[in-house]
């Protein structure tokens, strides 16, 4: 049947901010707009299409409540939850009146090593029939996935007999166990003892093994291992040499059908495609669909979980934006039609998906984000159709600046994607280079907060996906580190080549250009203080990896196969920032987080020193009590290190500022 929608009249959910929403005519809007937390994250139905939940930040320096409406009077007054000491992180629905609600607290005051920070989890059960928590004592405790035909049953997985749920320094590694949690009764049923030698498993909807991955120490390779339904040991269905760095993943089961599975793998490729794979003759035996110019990035799902469980209807690639290719099946299509339909009816619509949909199938949740709208929530109920609220809700569409994607060629003549986040105005435009983080990492530009603010204040943005780049190929990506590390070297000049290609192309000065990034582009930036010849005014690095031996000695014995190559010949080989600080030549802001656990604060003293003993000028900022991650960002974290940047950018980046 097709779905027939009808807009309504609104219904929104409001930030409650002290600062007013400025008129059309007034740019920049004020820091604020993009400083606050999310007013609204997390929307979700319950099954039975009763209730819609999420978590609401309903001032500045609030942390979020979960907020419980009923769908067919959103006029009535919803149910409110806070947690107390804790800060909600996120929930799920089991069955028709229980949320499983993830909690984090803050349980020490510094980081204890690499990848060990300050905060803990836990889970507790709401039951909207008593309005009351019951929460479950270990910390750690994760929801692995929930369990349609056991509604009052969910997967977990923990670390058994480990403090607060993290490994301590020199602590012997405890594999994690799986249980099925019984949300009634707080019993637990174990599924699969924790055993070291098996990663990242994946159930199944009834909470049974199927995947995993384990490292084969005498063959030196990964062996990924599966099993049947009804199997009670892993069998071996693809072995790969630590040194091969081509694809295969596991991402879906194929209904009725055990003996094969939907996987995303290169297969002899440059680019990685969706295939059908025969776990008993462990051959592919059918391209499902691959592209000549980017990487299948994923599956999408069927939108109703709870009766077409892990169902998959197409696949997902990034070009210009996020692509979905639905399957030419009914079902299928159906779901294309649906999402055709939504998208004609929600404003600036540009990556849109169901988020959660009602066993029936006649209520669900609609999400749409892209470069005019931070992540808008509407409600489908029946027919009718309401927008629920918007994640950055001060920001309006004519206050974003459009995203154009862009190729250039490289000085070795390797081609660059990129995208460009372009000011109001007309340019020639200052230009920040916002180099990504990892550096082995897939990303694409929906709504990105860091880009639409420095545009919103004049700046044009170039996020250039140099080589090392997940998405575009095999070759791009290896080409950071085969031979060897290519930090500070070819990665570097792909970002200055991508500057040029703009300056060229006549929509950048080229005496006006800067960079910025945070974890590895905060690394490609003090690489870039310290370049010869210069194009940049002034450098802001943030997280910056700053002395890449002490980074790579974290990785050195905690990795394996072609993760440890990659680590290993990336870091060793690239430029140091802290070899090269006499070289520094621009105007420089540092900012790091003191509770930094992925790179740690170290990296920053050690580097501001450096500074001190060679005479440079820079200025700094400390972001007390901040991890290297994003969701650790509180909103005065945010509106200090905005503020310092962009007062930076204008004032102090090179002569007369940017």
């Amino acid at each position: 049947m097709r779905l027939i929608l009808k807009l309504n009249s609104l219904f929104f959910v409001v930030l409650a901010l002290v600062c007013a929403v400025a008129p059309a005519q007034a740019k920049p809007v004020p820091i604020d707009y993009f400083a606050v937390r999310n007013s609204i994250s997390g929307v979700q139905v319950s099954p039975n299409g009763k209730y819609m939940a999420f978590m609401q930040i309903s001032s500045k320096k609030g942390n979020p409540v979960l907020v419980v409406y009923e769908t067919d009077n959103l006029k009535k007054k919803p149910f409110r939850a806070d947690g107390g000491k804790l800060e909600i992180v996120g929930f799920n629905w089991m069955g028709d009146q229980d949320l499983l609600v993830s909690f984090r607290g803050r349980v020490r005051k510094k980081i204890k090593g690499f990848n060990r920070g300050v905060f803990a989890y836990r889970l507790a059960k709401l039951d909207m029939k008593s309005k009351k928590f019951h929460q479950f004592n270990e910390f750690g405790m994760r929801v692995v996935r929930e369990l349609p035909n056991e509604p009052n049953k969910v997967l977990i997985s923990y670390r058994e007999g480990v403090k607060d749920g993290r490994v301590a320094e020199g602590q012997a590694v405890r594999a994690l166990s799986y249980h099925k949690l019984n949300l009634k009764t707080g019993k637990r049923q174990m599924v699969l003892k924790g055993n070291e030698k098996y990663e990242d498993i994946t159930f199944d909807e009834k909470g049974r093994p199927r995947f995993s991955y384990t490292f084969d120490v005498g063959r030196k390779g990964w062996s990924t291992v599966y099993r049947k339904p009804t199997d009670k040991k892993w069998k071996e269905i693809y072995f790969q040499d630590e040194n091969d760095f081509e694809d295969f993943q596991p991402v879906g089961l194929i209904k009725n059908d055990p003996s094969r599975l939907y996987v995303i793998a290169n297969n002899g490729n440059d680019k990685t495609g969706l295939w059908i794979y025969n776990v008993d003759s462990k051959q592919f035996e059918k391209l499902v669909f691959r592209r000549d110019d980017a990487d299948v990035r994923g599956v999408r799902r069927h939108s109703n979980s709870w009766t077409h469980p892990d169902e998959i209807m197409g696949v997902a690639y990034d070009t210009d934006k996020r692509h979905i290719q639905f399957f030419d099946t009914p079902e299928a299509q159906l779901e294309a039609a649906t999402m055709h339909q939504l998208e004609g009816m929600i404003p600036d619509a540009y990556d849109t998906r169901i988020v959660t949909r009602s066993r029936k199938g006649d209520v669900f949740v609609v999400v749409n984000t892209g470069p005019h709208d931070s992540g808008s929530y509407y409600l489908y109920n029946k027919g009718h159709f309401n927008k629920i609220g918007t994640r950055k809700a001060l920001l309006k569409s004519k206050d974003l600046a459009d995203v154009k994607f862009i190729k250039y060629k490289a000085r070795d003549g390797r081609t660059i994607p990129a995208w460009v986040t372009v000011p109001h105005g007309k340019g020639p435009f200052p230009l920040v280079i916002l180099p990504h983080g990892g550096p082995f990492v897939h990303m694409y530009i929906s709504f990105d907060e860091w880009g639409q603010l420095l545009a919103n204040n004049g700046y044009m943005v170039l996020q250039a996906q140099y080589r090392g780049s997940k998405g575009w190929g095999l070759d791009h990506y290896k080409s950071a580190f085969i031979p060897k590390g290519q930090g500070g070297y070819a990665m570097q000049d792909d970002l200055d080549d991508g500057a040029k290609y703009l300056v060229d192309k006549g929509w950048v000065d080229p005496n006006r250009i800067a960079m910025f990034g945070w974890s590895y582009g905060g690394y490609a930036s003090l690489v870039a203080a310290s370049r010869t010849p210069q194009i940049n005014q002034c450098v802001v690095a943030g997280a910056a990896v700053a002395d890449t031996n002490q980074q790579v000695n974290y990785y050195r014995f905690h990795t394996r196969g072609t993760q440890k190559i990659e680590q290993l010949n990336m870091w060793d080989d690239s430029i140091s920032p802290i070899k090269e600080v006499a070289k520094v030549n621009v105007p420089m802001l540092i900012i790091h987080g003191d509770s930094d656990q992925r790179v740690p604060f170290k990296h920053f003293k050690k580097y501001t020193a450096a500074l001190d003993r060679e005479h440079k000028p820079y200025q700094a900022l400390v972001l007390k009590g901040a991890d290297h991650f994003g969701n650790t960002l509180t909103y005065d974290h945010k509106k200090l290190f905005y503020s310092k940047l962009l007062d930076f950018l204008k004032n102090d980046c090179g002569p007369g500022g940017l």
